[in-house]
């Protein structure tokens, strides 16, 4: 049957996978990419706590800290998700002159937050690619 109709798998597949989530087809040599960035997604989302951290210094309860640095990334994440802008569009937007986010945006540039995560992608991707060898 899978040898009859392999495009009706595929379509189930995909089906399937966008029932729960985003789901995209993507070229075999990207996957290992893919894996680096969707697969180590909660790697990433670690963020949370340094977030949380930073409340509690500045007086908050932990687990209210915590909500509000998980619902921070996510609404922006959501926004950025329905509106299909540029991530520096949507930064440009909500960025007042002399106002707390371009603050934010500026340590954090101070600090490499970009190379950081792109770093983190790449060691991803390219461990997943050494693993993908190991198993051949």
């Amino acid at each position: 049957m899978h040898d009859q109709h392999p495009g009706e798998d595929g379509r189930l597949l995909e089906q399937l996978m966008a029932s729960v989530d985003y789901c995209t087809e993507v070229e075999e040599d990207l996957i290992d990419a893919v894996t680096g960035l969707s697969g180590s997604g909660p790697a990433y989302v670690s963020a949370v706590e340094a977030l949380a951290d930073g409340g509690v210094k500045m007086g908050l309860p932990r687990r209210l800290a915590i909500r509000l640095g998980a619902q921070a990334l996510l609404g922006a994440a959501k926004m950025l998700f329905d509106s299909e802008q540029h991530p520096g569009q949507l930064k440009d937007n909500v960025c007042s002159p002399g106002g707390a986010t371009i603050h934010a945006l500026h340590v954090m540039e101070s600090g490499g937050f970009r190379a950081l995560l792109i770093n983190a992608l790449e060691a991803s991707c390219i461990r997943t690619r050494k693993c993908f060898l190991v198993k051949d």
